[in-house]
């Protein structure tokens, strides 16, 4: 933590100066608090609509905008301002950006104290039971889904536990629905991907690489084009969300498409020299693709594959898999 809770609680009590302003075009349900919400570490009670929703996992801010309310505090993931670069936020957080209040799992009690929230969302996070008792102390608390591994839960319960501690699950369902029939337009018209197998690969240094899990968000997204996991990948990977390999395990790359995100792109193109990876058939019979995490961010909406960014990877990745004949 990053300073004592005496002292965060201290600052709180003092007011903090944060600049950001709550946000929103929407309003809660009638009747829709107090309301308790169930989640992996307890059960947080609600008392009346949130107004300052600081949010501390890699996609949750999403939900919560798309619901009309704009968060006072953010984690930042890609060591980058998280509204920075991502079009599908464009315009739907005014002029005044949220705080940054840590990087990934490692939260800034202090900063998040100082914006004296009234609700903290941590869904696809790692937070562990010690960060929660101390947030707990600031503002009430709502983690990750009950019954998943962490940053295994499906984006529709997560949005649905965001739904449900703001006051909006009507207006979520609506949108899950939408999403929903932007997947089933796809597969209907590309009804031979049905049953194709596909893996979403990505590598962070030379001599490694990953192969994605079918409950992590990229490989969800290919998941609901119709595409399934190979089994193999699917024994070898467990409950984790990704299983890694060396150069020597590059022929486990067969499938019917693989898709790269990359985050090294000379990584990548170390790959790509490989004889075990150019003799895979994947690669032979040129099915795969290769997209970046940023300029575009089509891997970071894979990535975060919620209700607003998956119009976005949709319309970026679709005419690529269409392409391959």
């Amino acid at each position: 933590m990053a300073v004592s809770l005496a002292a965060a609680m201290a600052l709180a009590a003092c007011g903090g100066g944060s600049s950001a302003q709550p946000g929103g075009n929407t309003t809660a349900q009638t009747g829709a608090f107090p309301v308790t919400v169930e989640h992996k570490l307890g059960k947080t009670e609600i008392k009346s609509e949130p107004k300052r929703v600081v949010t501390l996992g890699l996609s949750d801010h999403d939900a919560v905008v798309a619901l009309g309310v704009k968060p006072v505090g953010v984690i930042d993931w890609f060591k980058e301002r998280p509204w920075g670069n991502w079009p599908w936020l464009a315009g739907k957080l005014g002029d005044t950006p949220p705080e940054i209040v840590g990087e990934r799992d490692e939260y800034n009690v202090e900063k998040i104290a100082s914006l004296k929230p009234d609700l903290i969302l941590a869904h696809y996070s790692g937070i562990k039971k010690e960060q929660y008792d101390t947030l707990s102390q600031i503002a009430p608390v709502v983690a990750q889904v009950p019954g998943f591994e962490d940053y295994g839960a499906p984006m529709q319960e997560m949005a649905k536990l965001t739904a449900k501690a703001l006051g909006r699950s009507a207006e979520m369902d609506r949108l899950i629905a939408e999403m929903d029939g932007k997947f089933k337009a796809v597969r209907d018209k590309h009804p031979e991907w049905a049953g194709k197998t596909a893996l979403v690969a990505d590598s962070f240094q030379a001599g490694n690489f990953a192969v994605f899990a079918d409950h992590d968000p990229k490989m969800k997204f290919m998941l609901d084009l119709g595409f399934k996991l190979p089994e193999s990948i699917k024994k070898e990977v467990g409950k984790s969300n990704v299983v890694d390999y060396s150069y020597e395990k590059l022929d486990v790359l067969e499938a019917d498409r693989l898709v790269w995100l990359m985050s090294s792109p000379q990584v990548v193109e170390g790959i790509k020299g490989q004889e075990l990876y150019k003799r895979t058939n994947v690669v032979k019979d040129d099915h795969v693709l290769y997209l970046t995490y940023q300029d575009p961010p089509v891997g970071a909406a894979m990535s975060f594959n919620t209700v607003l960014s998956i119009p976005y990877a949709l319309d970026n990745v679709v005419p690529k898999l269409e392409a391959i004949k």
